[in-house]
């Protein structure tokens, strides 16, 4: 500190010259207290933040049926004093914090839904929801984290409201319901919320979003710059022939025997024809329907299946690759294929040049050593939609119990998922020091 309180009798010109000098003295001086002050308040919340967790794991709600869950949420953010919008896309919830100066303008996201799932963890506060789903009676859980991601988002909201006066800009908290999916013929998720404005009115100027992660350690982080996250497109072939008695097949077109080829033919795509060095490329058939009798041929038999690429070129390859094979070989047949492809979200896209910027603030959230660049996942996540308007980064954050082997883990949207709760705060704080880093130009 020397250097920048000389000698009064030269303090005018040394100050004067050491101006600069002296500013990048205290920047980490004033980072630093910010992180302490970060950690400090998200550690007051832990309590706070497991009892919302809890109460939102013994009562979920599925895609755009949120209402309860959004009613928790506006009314916790009203008492903050924040400006709170309700009903977006259908069971939204929107709230903006304006700092105590001018300046840019961030959204932090959480998702809202639970699965049709019918939990068997035994914990004590185990939901025993349960509904029609699809015409079927099952259970509805909190089987993918969205209930910890709720509860860590209203902790960083209650952290940056004490840390108003340091927000030169302001804080856009939206709370998106039906990230997993709405019913059929129902449109919902961030694709609607993009839709309906919630990027604007403020306009965003970055977006950042979490999910919690079953299978990495309590304090770490992890994240991948550009495609983290597959495209998930949904694609439909129906295969039609000739009907004919089962014992003179000479007088079909089987579409059994030519949708096997399709289903084979499909994967030589992945095997042959996609780059995978480049990115990788998943092709799953999951559904097959035909027939009605054993010892008839039926007129058509239809596909169902999900695409994953993890960028767009890739994913535009994959999707004439699909109508191709599809069609030449049913042509082969004498047999006719539709095909139909359904886009449901785009890559989860990393802006590269804001995630470099922004893995110091990882690393102050926590610590150096427990953030690590991961692998990309072939899962999808509909936050991409925030990500094609505005520069984004998703980050995954540890659930798992210290010591516990991974293998032993229940995975992401089954009925014995599991999370360990310590791993919350780390959430709260990252979220919040995201915000106030991007803010305040580090």
């Amino acid at each position: 500190m020397k250097n920048c309180y000389p000698l009064a009798a030269a303090l005018a010109l040394t100050l004067w010259a050491a101006g600069p000098a002296c500013a990048q003295k205290r920047k980490p001086a004033a980072s630093a207290d910010l992180t302490a002050r970060v950690a400090q308040l998200a550690e007051q919340q832990k309590a706070q933040v497991i009892a919302w967790r809890r109460d939102l794991h013994e009562h979920p709600e599925l895609g755009n049926q949120e209402t309860r869950t959004a009613a928790l949420v506006a009314d916790h953010l009203r008492k903050l004093g924040l400006e709170v919008q309700t009903g977006v896309a259908r069971t939204g919830v929107v709230a903006l914090l304006r700092g105590g100066r001018p300046g840019p303008v961030v959204a932090l996201r959480a998702d809202m839904d639970a699965l049709p799932v019918t939990e068997t963890t035994g914990l004590p506060f185990a939901s025993k929801v349960r509904t029609d789903y699809n015409g079927q009676p099952v259970g509805v859980m909190h089987a993918c984290g969205h209930d910890t991601h709720v509860a860590m988002l209203l902790g960083a909201a209650e952290v940056l409201v004490k840390m108003k006066k340091d927000l030169p800009g302001t804080v856009k908290f939206i709370f998106q319901p039906a990230e997993e999916g709405s019913l059929p013929g129902m449109e919902g998720g961030a694709r609607l919320m993009v839709k309906e404005g919630v990027l604007e009115n403020p306009k965003v100027d970055a977006v950042f979003g979490l999910h919690i992660q079953a299978q990495t350690e309590v304090g770490r982080l992890s994240y991948r710059p550009g495609g983290e996250m597959a495209s998930s497109d949904v694609f439909s072939i129906k295969v039609k022939g000739k009907s004919a008695h089962g014992a003179y097949p000479w007088l079909a077109i089987d579409p059994v025997v030519t949708a096997a080829q399709i289903i084979l033919g499909l994967q030589t795509i992945v095997s042959r024809q996609a780059e995978l060095t480049e990115d990788a490329v998943v092709l799953t058939v999951g559904m097959v329907h035909g027939g009605v009798r054993h010892n008839i041929i039926p007129e058509q038999v239809e596909l169902t299946g999900t695409i994953r690429c993890l960028n767009k070129q890739m994913q535009q390859k994959v999707w004439a690759a699909v109508r191709r094979t599809a069609t030449g070989i049913a042509e082969s047949a004498g047999a006719t294929a539709e095909v139909d492809i359904t886009p449901y979200a785009p890559v989860t896209y990393n802006d590269p040049a804001l995630t470099a910027r922004m893995v110091p603030s990882l690393e102050r959230a926590a610590g150096p050593a427990n953030v690590m660049v991961q692998k990309a996942v072939t899962g999808a996540e509909d936050f991409a939609f925030y990500q094609e308007k505005v520069p984004g980064l998703f980050v995954f954050v540890g659930g798992m119990a210290k010591g516990t082997n991974p293998a032993t883990t229940a995975p992401h949207h089954t009925a014995g998922f599991f999370i360990d709760e310590s791993g919350l705060t780390l959430g709260v704080r990252t979220l919040a020091t995201l915000a106030l880093d991007y803010l305040n130009g580090k």
